[in-house]
């Protein structure tokens, strides 16, 4: 990382090493989201296990909830070897980390966007007779032979060949030379272990993948590796599993956390009982109260559905140390925290506070903001500085960007 956009228009006895670089962008940002590769590659690890014989790949989509390359980069040196994005832009990034690796794309394919694919040999997942006529004709065109994954609905009803569609390429299939290397669908309440679609989509899925001679299947996401052996089939796709979110939620949580949020506190404020905090004032003080400001809203990924009211209490964070509860509306870039518990003292101006970590999990944390931890971590704001801890990356520092 380097802070200093053109080295040539400065003198050389003024530019920072590495490190002071570093520690300068993070002394200057007003929030750090660090990324424990460690606890990733922990988490993909025993996703595998938990998974053998399949193959375990690692879904990195969404910029790998916060942080693509790094993740990308960590997996594969742990044994990662296929990697799952949504788009062509994503897909790029990892290619670009990672020039051996199998990379698919969920978001499937475009009439024009084969020269895309294959300049960097990229696999679209194909949901659409219409997609796979344009590959078929790309194909051809062109003598591309990278692959193809067939996607196959079984009761999401969002992307996907119907079984009656799926089961009309099977001619083809049987014809070989069919360039498809993959045949897929995915599982509607994965997280819910009693739920009778679970059955309903294996049955399915089993039926007509059957009929794909040779090629290798793939229906589990990280609830679904849970649900038993029957599920897992030739591959699993974990993604927010890795990145800590409990994938089974009826029972305490087998991933180890891996993102850990902090905010500054940029201002005290001294109220009486009786006055409100934050727009629309609807906290009121119960006592002689002293706030903290803190760094960090909405526009940072920390919802306004965790705000506190006079009858609702709200997300807390950990400052010095301790929990403390956010008092009123969260705002676009700022929120108060009641620190009046605290002894005098224990935080200061330009201290961090902890957000998310040292105990507040990312599902605790949905929860206040009313959504699923997916959500959460891939609503974490562009401003934050990001540090990457283990892995190759130990160390690695980002400053914040202009987008997520």
């Amino acid at each position: 990382m380097n802070i200093v956009s053109d080295p040539k228009a400065i003198p050389q006895s003024t530019l920072l090493s590495p490190e002071a670089n570093q520690a300068a962008a993070l002394a200057a940002s007003t929030g750090v989201l660090s990324v424990d590769l460690d606890a990733i590659v922990a988490n993909w690890r025993k996703l595998e296990k938990t998974a053998v014989p399949a193959e375990c790949a690692g879904v990195v989509k969404a910029n790998a909830y916060g942080c693509t390359e790094p993740v990308a980069r960590a997996l594969a040196a742990a044994g990662c070897k296929t990697f799952f994005v949504a788009t062509l832009d994503e897909a790029a990034a990892v290619r670009a980390a990672l020039p051996s690796a199998t990379i698919y794309t969920l978001d499937g394919f475009f009439q024009n966007s084969g020269e895309a694919y294959a300049r960097i040999d990229c696999r679209p997942v194909i949901g659409d007779l219409n997609e796979l006529a344009e590959w078929d004709v790309f194909c051809r065109r062109t003598g591309w032979s990278g692959g193809a994954a067939i996607h196959i609905d079984t009761g999401m009803n969002r992307l996907g060949l119907t079984t009656t569609e799926a089961q009309g390429i099977i001619p083809r299939i049987n014809a070989g030379d069919h360039g498809i290397t993959l045949v897929m669908s995915h599982l509607v309440s994965a997280e819910q272990l009693n739920s009778p679609i679970n059955a309903r989509q294996l049955t399915t899925f089993r039926e007509i993948a059957s009929l794909f001679s040779g090629v290798p299947a793939s229906l589990s996401n990280s609830s679904g590796i849970f649900l038993g052996a029957q599920f897992q089939f030739d591959m699993v796709r974990p993604g927010a599993a890795l990145y800590g979110v409990n994938p089974t939620p009826e029972a305490d949580n087998p991933m180890q956390p891996v993102v850990e949020l902090k905010a500054r506190i940029v201002q005290f404020r001294n109220i009486e009982r009786g006055e409100t905090v934050g727009y629309g004032g609807t906290w009121t003080a119960r006592r002689p109260t002293r706030l903290a400001i803190v760094s960090a809203g909405y526009a940072d990924g920390y919802f306004r559905a965790a705000s506190a009211s006079d009858g609702t209490r709200g997300a807390e964070v950990i400052v010095a140390g301790k929990r403390c509860p956010v008092a009123g509306r969260i705002s676009m870039d700022l929120m108060a925290v009641d620190v009046t518990d605290l002894p005098p003292n224990a935080a200061r101006r330009g201290h961090m506070v902890t957000l998310l970590g040292e105990g507040i999990t990312v599902d605790e944390l949905a929860h206040h903001f009313g959504t699923i931890g997916y959500e959460v971590l891939t609503s974490l704001g562009s401003r934050y500085a990001r540090v990457y801890k283990g892995g190759a990356a130990t160390g690695a520092a980002e400053p914040p960007v202009a987008s997520a």
